[in-house]
Order: C-alpha cells, then structure tokens, then sequence
C-alpha cells in the first residue's frame, strides 16, 4: 500500500518543487544576503508538504471510471482513496503547521505570505472538486506555475523579504520551460488521456495547436535569458548550456508531428532536462558568484 501511495505522490514533481526552491534561495545569496538557514528548512518543507498534497489530491479526487492501479479490485481503490485524503489532508496540516513557525519567526512577512497563500489556493485549484482545474485542460499551466514560479518566489521570499527584478527575469523562462515539459508529458500520454477522456492541455489545444505552442514556449525562455544582458544581467549564459537540448526537444516533437516514428522516452527526458538542468545551471552560477 505504502509503495503505491508512493508511486502515486509523484515524486518527481517533489524533486522539482525542492529543486526550484532552492534555485530560489540562490538569488539572495548572490544579492549578498546572508542565508537563514531556519527559514531555508522551514520553507523547504512547507513547500514540500504542500506540492505533496497537490498530487495526491489530484489522485484521490480522480473521477470513478479512471483506475488509480492496474488490475484494482474495487474495495482496494476505495482503501487507497482514503489513506491518500489522509496523508493530504495531514500535509496540509503539517504546512500549516510550518507557516504558523515561519510567523512567529519573523519570516512572513506581506510578500511571502501572499505567496504561501497563492500556494494553497493553487493545491485547491488544481485537485479539488469542484473546480479541479486538472480535469478542465488547464493542469499543467498550474503545475509549471506553482513549481517554476511560485515556489521559487517563496524561496527567495523567505530570505530576501522584498521582490527584485532578477528573481522574475530568471523565473518567467523557467515557466514557460515546465510548461513546454509538462505539455511534451501529455503527448506521451495521449492514448491513455483518450481512453479515459482526461482533459489534458494538449487534448484541449488538439496537435495542430499543441505542437506551436510548445516552441513558441521554448524560444521565449531562450529569448528572454539572451535579453537579460541588455537589462545589466550578464552572468544568466549558463542557461544556453541546455540549448542543444532544447533544439532537440524541438525537432524531435517536429518529426513525430510530420509522422515520424515517437520516442516518447527521449523526448520526455529532453523536455525534462531543459528545465531541470537550466535550473540547476542558474543555481550554481547564484551560489558561486
């Protein structure tokens, strides 16, 4: 039970959650701000507990005709919907929990708060009934926003007390790289999502559109860093190192959409590593500037 609870936490988008967090908290330290390292681990586990219960949420309020396990017997999909609502329903207590420390601390100020508070409602937003945006086409815009711009915000938030340029010249791109990466998944996924007629963004969209869509999202992000220079950020290159990826991101998805044969786990992988490695390449450059 616990090893399913684990597959369906998803994982990866933990790992990405205290990655963009901690990308977040880069900025400040090369600003010259000193790191609260109290701060740093009470934010990282609030952002945790809560990206935690954004996915099991999304899988516990999953409509009926759609399996949570292959070759689920109907009282065992019933025992993993209510373990899944309990560890949620404790997540969010626990991140509660962690803002009430982060109050009496010192650390919320009105920024950060609001953004703790975007946070939430994104969780509800995205999984909760009625409105469950996952189910209406509009998941994986909320996803890329709660993990590339919303959670690094808090991060930097946290330490810096006040807003600055370079955090929003650095997390705009990266949203638009999880949203090509998020909208890459769902073309791996398309017949599963037609099966079940989950309303994904690219069902929304349909291929034709889809597939534009998704480089006009990586050539603004690669725009947007080449624009940096002009604007006095000079040291954001590190970010080209992911280019070549990128271009093959691009024209792997070009030659399916001509009819070419998919690799889905490639081009999954590709999408993947932009934005992760971009990421991690513009955490290193803050950390050790």
């Amino acid at each position: 039970m616990f090893r399913n609870i684990f597959r369906l936490s998803r994982p990866l988008h933990l790992l990405l959650a205290a990655l963009t967090y901690t990308f977040g908290t880069s900025i400040p330290a090369y600003l010259g701000k000193p790191l609260n390292s109290l701060a740093f681990w009470l934010g990282l586990g609030g952002v945790l507990t809560a990206q935690l219960s954004m996915s099991l949420l999304a899988e516990a309020f999953r409509p009926h005709n759609e399996p949570l396990l292959e070759d689920e017997r109907p009282a065992q999909k019933e025992s993993l919907r209510n373990n899944l609502l309990s560890i949620s329903y404790a997540s969010l207590t626990v991140s509660a929990v962690i803002a009430f420390l982060l109050y009496i601390n010192h650390f919320l100020a009105i920024q950060p708060s609001l953004f703790l508070l975007s946070s939430l409602v994104l969780v509800v937003l995205y999984a909760v009934p009625p409105v469950r945006m996952v189910d209406r086409g509009f998941g994986e815009l909320i996803l890329s926003v709660q993990l590339a711009y919303v959670i690094p915000s808090i991060g930097f938030l946290l330490q810096a007390g006040e807003y600055h340029r370079l955090l929003v010249i650095t997390i705009i791109p990266l949203t638009a790289l999880a949203l090509a990466y998020f909208l890459i998944a769902d073309f791996s996924s398309f017949p599963a999502d037609q099966k079940y007629q989950r309303a994904t963004l690219l069902r929304l969209l349909t291929w034709e559109r889809a597939v534009p869509l998704h480089h006009t999202l990586v050539l603004i992000a690669y725009t947007i860093f080449a624009a940096a220079p002009f604007i006095g950020f000079t040291f954001l290159w590190p970010a080209f190192l992911t280019l070549p990826f990128a271009v093959l991101q691009m024209l792997l998805l070009r030659n399916i959409s001509l009819g070419g044969k998919p690799n889905w786990p490639l081009l999954t992988s590709t999408a993947l590593a932009v934005f992760g490695l971009t990421t991690y390449f513009l955490t290193l450059t803050f950390w050790l500037r």
